[in-house]
């Protein structure tokens, strides 16, 4: 027999078998009225409401719907609703300029937009089909309460679920085609390495537009868990909310869990969740410093993912083994740091140029309306990520050395970028720093740091110089620091290290040496 995999079987077993128990807290501070917190019963009555008022807007299968909103419940309900009937959620970075809103809405051809309140004004000028603004506007005008929505017609586990935009960091973003199954076997896999089960309450730390927050809404709702919503990463408010609502596990970029450990700092009390709440961290292999923090400061299980978009994400997983919990600290931190294992399901290889591959269920159908760029990617069979990355042939786990193309070669050595910030970040008088490679004259590229002081410190470049080559090797030490007041980031928080890299390499016709 085979069933399709598609999103429904996760609110269905929710409504099955949770009905009555909480199913979503919504964020109190919305600039709309917040939905009222919800049992999985009611999830799914507004679900099919959402469902019925795209019936009668006459939107059918298939069509897109996108939407640009803060974390909500309302966004949480819509990745349900659209890809369970059939039609196909876009979930737009909330942080992205007007014009970059108007292209990915244009380019997946949605015919409708709804839109937070707080953006309402900025995006007036992004037209579609039909437009709604998230709230009243939605609850009394687009949703219909207790109208039995069309069922979908032909349930397939490989129609596109959702389309999610990548950050376009080296261009025009492209649209990441997840199928139901992508989800599914993503969903059932995150949840299993994370050991979710009934009694854990999560918090959606993660923004839900990017990958539909790692595909967390479906697996927590499918084992019943109580979901509590954060519209706004802000470190002091976790901790408050980890407390009141029992938290046990999240899911963030290395930026917000340096966040928290910045508001544990001023801390009254006993730190919320000790020795009861899991981190999943991945977007940039955070410093092993940070890492060793979580476990000391906040007494948190620390784990370490790596994935991307077009994975569904979760490619690897690392948690620390029983046999590495005698270690000391800093080890085990420096272990965490490497991207980790295999996935359940997922095959991993890293070629010979050094670029790491990857063969699984929850990698893309393709890029919309871009061939040529879906063949590139998926080519032999592989999913070609673009990262550089090595395996580990002791215990098969997987390093990610940098994104191909920032790979520093010096003295025809390959330098790491990542290993040399993590160095220069454990520094302690350094808050944030970038590495990259500028021309030279004799060694074709040098390596150069760019760094931000924490508030209140002092070094020079000398002193971080120095600090470097006392704990890596000497050709992988900067040979010039350049201080920032910021180093610019995209709407996801990645460094765009082409253009950090651009003005040094003006009037070259290249990019390297």
């Amino acid at each position: 027999m085979r069933v399709p995999m598609t999103v429904a079987d996760f609110l269905e077993r929710a409504e099955l078998g949770f009905s009555g128990s909480p199913g979503v807290i919504d964020e109190p501070n919305q600039p709309g009225p917040p939905v009222p917190e919800s049992t999985y019963g009611r999830l799914g009555d507004r679900v099919r409401a959402w469902q019925a008022g795209f019936d009668a807007l006459g939107v059918g299968e298939g069509e897109r719907v996108a939407v640009v909103s803060h974390n909500s419940a309302r966004l949480l309900e819509l990745l349900f609703a659209l890809p369970m009937s059939g039609r196909i959620c876009v979930p737009v970075n909330f942080r992205l300029k007007p014009d970059e809103v108007e292209y990915v809405v244009r380019q997946s051809g949605a015919s409708v937009l709804l839109v937070d309140p707080e953006l309402d004004e900025a995006l007036a000028g992004v037209t579609v089909r039909h437009r709604f603004v998230l709230g009243a506007e939605t609850d009394t005008v687009l949703m219909r309460f207790g109208v039995e929505p069309r069922p979908w017609s032909h349930p397939d586990e490989d129609a596109t679920a959702t389309i999610n935009y990548t950050s376009g960091t080296t261009a025009r973003p492209k649209g990441v085609q997840l199928t139901h199954r992508n989800i599914w076997v993503n969903g059932l896999t995150f949840g299993l390495h994370t050991r979710v089960w009934e009694r854990d309450v999560y918090m959606h730390t993660l923004p839900m537009f990017h990958c539909n927050g790692w595909g967390m809404p479906y697996v927590m709702a499918g084992l019943g868990v109580k979901q509590v919503v954060l519209r706004k990463v802000d470190g002091a408010e976790i901790l408050r909310r980890v407390d009141e609502h029992g938290v046990t596990l999240m899911c963030g970029a290395p930026a917000v869990w340096n966040a928290v450990l910045d508001a544990a700092a001023s801390w009254e009390g006993e730190i919320p969740g000790r020795d009861r709440v899991r981190i999943v961290c991945a977007g940039a292999p955070p410093p092993s410093r940070t890492i060793q923090r979580v476990g000391e400061e906040l007494g948190w299980e620390f784990t370490q993912i790596y994935g991307l978009t077009e994975t569904s994400p979760l490619l690897t997983f690392n948690r620390i083994r029983p046999g590495d919990a005698d270690l000391p600290p800093e080890q085990r931190a420096r272990k965490l740091s490497r991207a980790g294992l295999p996935a359940l399901g997922v095959k991993l290889k890293v070629s010979e140029e050094g670029e790491v591959l990857a063969r699984s269920n929850v990698v893309l159908d393709g890029y919309w309306e871009k061939p040529e760029e879906t063949a590139a990617a998926l080519r032999d069979g592989w999913f070609h990520t673009g990262d550089g990355g090595t395996v580990d042939e002791a215990d098969g786990h997987l390093t990610i050395s940098d994104r191909k193309k920032d790979v520093i070669i010096t003295g025809g050595e390959n330098v790491s970028s990542i290993e040399v910030e993590d160095t220069i970040f454990s520094h302690p008088a350094v808050a944030e720093v970038a590495v990259i490679g500028v021309p030279h004259e004799k060694w074709g590229e040098t390596i150069k740091a760019l760094v931000v002081l924490a508030e209140g410190a002092t070094a020079d470049e000398a002193e971080i110089i120095a600090y470097c080559k006392q704990r890596m090797a000497g050709y992988k030490a900067p040979t010039s620091v350049e201080f920032r007041e910021v180093i610019p980031r995209t709407a996801t928080g990645k460094i765009q290290k082409f253009k950090l890299r651009e003005p040094y390499w003006a009037g070259l016709d290249r990019g390297v040496n």
